[in-house]
């Protein structure tokens, strides 16, 4: 791979691992990003057929896909991206952070500041219950890197509705003996992050900057906080695809990174390791050895069908590993068929590189630049349009704050204006196009899991549509692209009345689920 510039920095070996530091004490660290080196997928033994079929079959099962990078002894052979989302821009990541947190472990244990042996209780003294049972004495750092930690019940939510996120988490009942019994447990994560934070006095957003995101040529990533603020771990994450790509591929090189030590080779192999058994057996639709999620569990990493590990997280966020054929594969995605995303590898993708295909790779180019996420359409236009134009709807009070909306239509484009104490609320929708902008707007984006208390205003970037399927009902698309997950929001106009209703893409993936916002009515000239 070709060296990546780093700008204004010095180099240390320090354990025999790469660090790159700031000049300059307290100067704000940041990584000079270059891409990694691209190639045609012919030219290393890649089947450009096959990658077209996998793409095909993304679309033709009704998989949202926001990126997609394949890499092949270190080179990118095929990326794609799916309008309004884009390479320069950052994607939650859910639990694929969990690995992120796993590498700021294995960095902290190579510099002996900690070790996977070391009791959990031994870092949070003044944390702990008034009682300390006899499994959360012995509970380990292992073990909560292994989700071994023994709870009966998931604690996660019951932390995260706490300000002291790490007492909430000693607090909760240990009925297993650690080590012994796997439970998925985001809190685990997060309690790791707590120990490095312990150890290392940083964050561990700072502590990965200059061991792990400046020599890799990853900027821009960002990480939520608990009150206390400590970074959630096991969630929180915010990065760009080819950030992925390239974590993927240190450690498809056991730690290395042009030519330099970046993680001991120790800890990517005990990471990507079977330690743990998940529960499950055998199901009618799916044995055993084909459930990507029964394969064994690692250091925060899963393990996979064919010998090969990822990182992943909610809705879609891969980064696979493949030894055995040199590559990584890397998705963003909003799906809630996980399992069935990873299928299309496994029947597209891994065949892919058995060698190159009688097509074209000007195809499959010519593909992926044509790829998008369509805005919904019905009509353009309503005859209702200039009567509601620009009339101020003064809605009924309501728990998000919102005071009046306004919707306004200009050729092909609708700003819709909401009012509140706090000023208006403005988002610019193309009429059946992406139009792209910024929105602070109140319990917007949707969120999975909050990352404590959040800011009192959240900035967003919106890429966002509006349709009629009636003449008295526009719909609205806000997709944040910035994140999985996308708002819609129903306008029904009656007379001199408008109604309000919204639903979010999580909430929509249940048809049992409501959404929790109200729904807003207002009345033109209401006071």
């Amino acid at each position: 791979m070709s060296p990546t510039r780093r700008t204004f920095f010095k180099h240390l070996s320090l354990g025999g691992l790469s660090l790159w530091l700031s000049p300059a004490c307290g100067e704000t660290l940041a990584a000079t990003v270059e891409k990694l080196p691209r190639n045609a997928p012919a030219n290393k033994g890649v089947s450009s057929e096959a990658i077209l079929r996998f793409l095909e079959a993304v679309d033709k099962q009704g998989f949202e896909l926001h990126s997609f990078m394949m890499l092949r002894q270190g080179e990118v052979v095929a990326e794609a991206w799916w309008d309004p989302y884009g390479p320069d821009f950052i994607h939650t990541m859910y639990s694929m952070s969990k690995s992120f947190t796993s590498t700021a472990v294995g960095l902290a244990v190579a510099e002996g500041k900690l070790s996977v042996e070391d009791k959990v209780v031994s870092f949070f003294p003044d944390d702990l219950p008034v009682t300390v049972s006899e499994n959360l004495a012995a509970l380990r750092v292992k073990d909560l890197l292994t989700m071994s930690v023994g709870n009966e019940k998931e604690p996660t939510q019951t932390v995260v509705k706490s300000e002291n996120w790490v007492r909430t988490f000693l607090a909760q009942p240990i009925s297993h003996k650690p080590g012994t019994v796997f439970m998925y447990n985001s809190a685990a994560t997060y309690m790791c992050s707590a120990i490095v934070q312990k150890v290392t006095g940083q964050k561990i957003l700072d502590y990965l900057t200059p061991r792990l995101f400046v020599p890799l040529g990853i900027a821009g990533m960002t990480w939520e906080s608990c009150p206390k603020g400590i970074n959630t771990g096991g969630w929180g994450l915010s990065v760009q695809t080819e950030a992925l790509a390239k974590f993927g591929q240190l450690y498809l090189q056991k730690g290395e990174w042009n030519g330099k030590r970046i993680l001991p080779a120790a800890w990517v192999a005990e990471a990507a390791a079977f330690h743990i058994q998940q529960p499950g057996d055998d199901k009618p639709d799916r044995p055993k050895a084909n459930n990507d999620w029964l394969q064994g569990y690692g250091y925060q990493f899963w393990r996979c069908q064919h010998g090969n590990f990822r990182g992943d997280g909610a809705f879609g966020q891969f980064t696979i590993v493949l030894p055995e054929q040199e590559a990584v594969i890397v998705m963003t995605s909003e799906n809630k068929n996980m399992q069935g995303q990873l299928d299309l590898v496994w029947e597209h993708l891994l065949p892919a590189m058995s060698g190159p295909s009688p097509a074209t790779d000007a195809a499959l180019a010519t593909k992926t630049k044509s790829l998008n996420l369509p805005p919904d359409k019905g009509s353009a236009e309503s005859p209702n349009m200039e009567r509601v134009s620009g009339k101020v709807f003064t809605l009924a009070e309501n728990p998000m704050g919102l005071t009046a909306v306004t919707l306004v239509f200009q050729g092909n484009t609708c700003v819709f204006t909401a009012r509140s104490s706090k000023g208006p609320h403005v988002i610019a929708c193309g009429i059946e196009r992406w139009q792209k902008g910024i929105t602070a707007f109140p319990e917007t984006p949707p969120r999975l899991i909050s990352g404590g208390k959040p800011p009192t205003q959240i900035t967003s970037k919106v890429a966002a549509s509006a349709t009629w399927t009636d003449e008295n009902t526009l719909v609205m698309t806000w997709r944040y692209y910035e994140t999985p997950h996308h708002d819609t929001v129903t306008c029904r106009f009656d007379g001199d009345t408008v109604s309000l209703t919204f639903l979010n893409s999580i909430t929509a993936m249940n048809p049992k689920a409501k959404d929790a916002r109200p729904v807003l009515t207002g009345k033109v000239g209401a006071e």
